[in-house]
């Protein structure tokens, strides 16, 4: 955003104003030195631009349009899944078999959870490592969920599986390695339904509101942003669970935000607090792995929540309803 100065501006009195507004900016200077205008940093406050053009010095202000009219055009929107925030969704990472899917699915619905969560198929940094059961894991998925009432949330790895997966899941994920995958995102968003867009690891969130822009504009549904953490360079934890994403996305853009504090802690330990920070930054609810055996997990089992674990996370998404 620019705005432009009167030639007669306090210029010191126009940025105390703005300050008071929330918003940051830089000088902008002729030739001659004189501040001409102010150009206001992207990590400002939103604020009405009839109430900066009111202020005293001010000639105007210009503001490029918004390259996500679409996602704009959602704000507001609830989480496509049933029951009230906060929302849980839970399950094991990988579907490993019938019973795996069936007992993940009790601990869930026991924990409250309206979702069940699960990957067929399974993107995975090693070429060695187990990368799901692919479409045999779908029925598995939808079996367990039906069993206990609950929806399907799972990953689309590849365009060639779009049509088996939306014909199995009531919102498609797509995964942080694939959140720029625009081939992907068009195929996805051609099914119509809801997805759950994870954060790429090294994604801006204006890159991943972008993301969003394609599914939406591609056909889909309701696009629901999720926050799984960024690449840190501390290994503490697993990755950086970035919580002024989601405070921004929820109160500054009115998106629908889920968090999944299981791949950001990469810990068990701290899942149950970062979700509780994740309800306080505002997200509509939380996306957790769960295994009834995480010591057998085929994958990700040592952040996955067992019994004893969920107990302590129902309390505290009991606190925040």
């Amino acid at each position: 955003m620019l705005i432009t100065l009167r030639p007669d501006a306090d210029v010191v009195a126009v940025e105390a104003a703005l300050k008071g507004l929330g918003l940051w900016t830089t000088r902008l200077r002729d030739a001659d030195g004189a501040a001409r205008g102010l150009r206001v940093e992207p990590h400002s406050a939103p604020a009405a631009l009839a109430t900066l053009r009111a202020l005293p010095g001010v000639a105007d202000v210009w503001r490029a349009p918004s390259p996500h009219p679409r996602v704009d055009a959602q704000a507001g929107a609830a989480v496509p899944l049933p029951g009230g925030a906060p929302l849980l969704v839970a399950g094991p990472c990988s579907v490993e078999s019938p019973e795996q899917a069936h007992a993940a699915a009790a601990l869930a619905a026991a924990a409250g959870a309206t979702a069940l969560r699960g990957g067929a198929f399974k993107p995975r940094t090693s070429p060695y490592a187990f990368d799901g059961h692919g479409r045999a894991a779908l029925g598995w998925l939808r079996a367990a969920a039906d069993a206990h009432d609950l929806a399907v949330v799972t990953e689309v790895l590849g365009e060639q599986h779009v049509d088996a997966v939306a014909a199995v899941a009531d919102v498609l994920q797509v995964g942080s390695r694939n959140m720029q995958n625009f081939a992907l995102l068009r195929a996805v968003g051609a099914a119509g339904k809801p997805v759950l867009l994870k954060r790429g690891m090294a994604a801006t969130v204006e890159e991943w509101l972008l993301a969003g822009e394609h599914l939406l504009t591609a056909g889909a549904g309701t696009v629901v942003f999720c926050e799984r953490g960024v690449r840190g360079f501390d290994p503490e934890t697993r990755n950086l669970l970035d919580l002024g994403a989601v405070a921004l996305l929820k109160h500054a853009y009115r998106q629908p935000v889920l968090v999944d504090p299981s791949h950001a802690a990469g810990r068990r330990d701290l899942v149950v607090p970062l979700a509780a920070a994740a309800l306080a930054a505002g997200a509509d609810g939380v996306i957790i792995e769960v295994h009834p055996d995480p010591g057998a997990a085929r994958s990700d089992g040592p952040q996955a929540l067992d019994a004893a674990a969920l107990v302590a996370l129902t309390a505290t998404l009991e606190a925040h309803r």
